[in-house]
């Protein structure tokens, strides 16, 4: 049988470089480049694959000279098929500040400048030990 682009087979991976690894199916070599081995940034291939793994490949394409393209990922379950999940935004927990606008932003205000005078009294202590060289 003839590989056809669409169609998904199981193959076995014979060798893996930087770029990529090499996957044979149906007596055929093809290429699974390294941007088609996960839905996830892959740095390192050996991560995902080793040598005698099985795996499914979606045929991308078979050019005239034979050389064939091939996706792991896209081989993939579609993300479509898995339901979302549904939130009920009436009974949500969280919590809204009381108070009026100005309200909470004189309290954000006196609470910041709370914070910096610590931040400022801290990197004041740590530089009482050092002398400035000019």
């Amino acid at each position: 049988m003839a590989l056809k682009e669409g169609s998904i087979v199981e193959g076995v991976v014979t060798n893996i470089t930087s770029f990529g690894a090499f996957v044979e199916v149906e007596g055929k070599t093809g290429l699974v480049h390294i941007s088609e081995v996960a839905d996830t940034f892959v740095k390192d291939i050996r991560e995902f694959l080793k040598e005698q793994d099985k795996v499914k490949v979606k045929v991308i394409s078979v050019d005239d000279n034979g050389k064939i393209s091939l996706s792991i990922k896209q081989a993939l379950v579609p993300m479509k098929s898995v339901k979302p999940i549904e939130i009920d935004w009436k009974n949500d927990k969280t919590k809204v500040p009381s108070g009026n606008f100005e309200d909470r932003m004189s309290k954000f205000l006196k609470d910041s400048e709370e914070r910096f005078q610590d931040l400022k009294k801290h990197q004041e202590s740590r530089s009482r030990g050092y002398s400035k060289k000019g």
